[in-house]
């Protein structure tokens, strides 16, 4: 099955503008832009057809085709990231069997969360989107809580059936536990990945939905589809020793440098 990842860019983020052209140094002292570290996790995922950065920006697209990245111009209209990777696949044709959104602010994506997704949503054809969730040790929890506690809106988390598939995803921390966690322990809760798979008529279809009301609260753009009744699959992957974390706030640099600097990355 043919496979495109796209990564959708844009500038203008209510929360942190112009995130996509902010620097991160690496363990080596090396700095890269966040669309190039999420432009190189991308190209190290194995069986993938092409890989695009999908933006609406000059200053983005420059930078992007600088380090060698193909750009693919998007509308100003495009309300989300599912949005963007479903013009970006019609630009481009529609003829990729699986595509994939590698969101542009998640950097430390390791290969394997990629090919572990795009695995389970070929396994589960009654799926018309698939998306990673890792389970939280006792460190990250205390993470997302502490977000939460200081007003800060931080990962997001999902709760999932026993087949996998999605009942929701917060911003806040769910589910509730009263029971306190440290370090390594291993917790109820799951942090969402921010990567999808899409199937090309659910990506199709997204854009025609009207945002609905879980969608615009939360401003989670997966729970349109859960909306509409489409099946979100939630594929579990293992950190195997990877830390991860998203680019969300100013506050998350510091973060991801020092993560970075712990596991040795460049």
């Amino acid at each position: 099955m043919s496979v495109l990842i796209a990564i959708p860019a844009r500038y203008a983020s209510t929360r942190y503008p112009g995130k996509p052209l902010v620097p991160l140094t690496g363990a080596n002292g090396n700095a890269m832009t966040l669309i190039e570290r999420s432009w190189r996790a991308a190209c190290s995922v194995s069986g993938v057809d092409k890989v695009v950065v999908a933006t609406d920006d000059d200053r983005i697209r420059d930078v992007a085709e600088g380090f060698g990245a193909e750009v693919v111009m998007t509308s100003e209209t495009c309300g989300n990231g599912t949005e963007r990777c479903a013009e970006a696949h019609q630009t481009l044709g529609a003829g990729y069997e699986i595509v994939v959104n590698l969101q542009g602010d998640a950097p430390l994506t390791p290969h394997w969360f990629v090919e572990d997704l795009i695995a389970g949503l070929r396994s589960a054809p009654d799926a018309g989107v698939a998306t990673p969730v890792l389970r939280c040790d006792g460190d990250a929890l205390n993470s997302l809580l502490n977000d939460r506690k200081h007003g800060r809106v931080g990962g997001t988390t999902a709760v999932f059936a026993a087949d996998h598939s999605a009942m929701y995803f917060s911003k806040e921390v769910v589910p509730f536990t009263a029971e306190s966690f440290s370090g390594d322990a291993p917790t109820p809760v799951f942090h969402h990945v921010g990567v999808y798979a899409y199937r090309p008529d659910a990506l199709a279809a997204y854009p025609t939905w009207p945002v609905g009301p879980l969608e615009q609260l939360e401003g989670l753009e997966q729970l349109r589809f859960m909306e509409n009744g489409r099946k979100v699959l939630c594929v579990e992957v293992e950190a195997k020793g990877r830390q991860f974390w998203e680019l969300n706030n100013p506050q998350d640099v510091p973060k991801l440098e020092e993560m970075m600097a712990a596991m040795g990355l460049d």
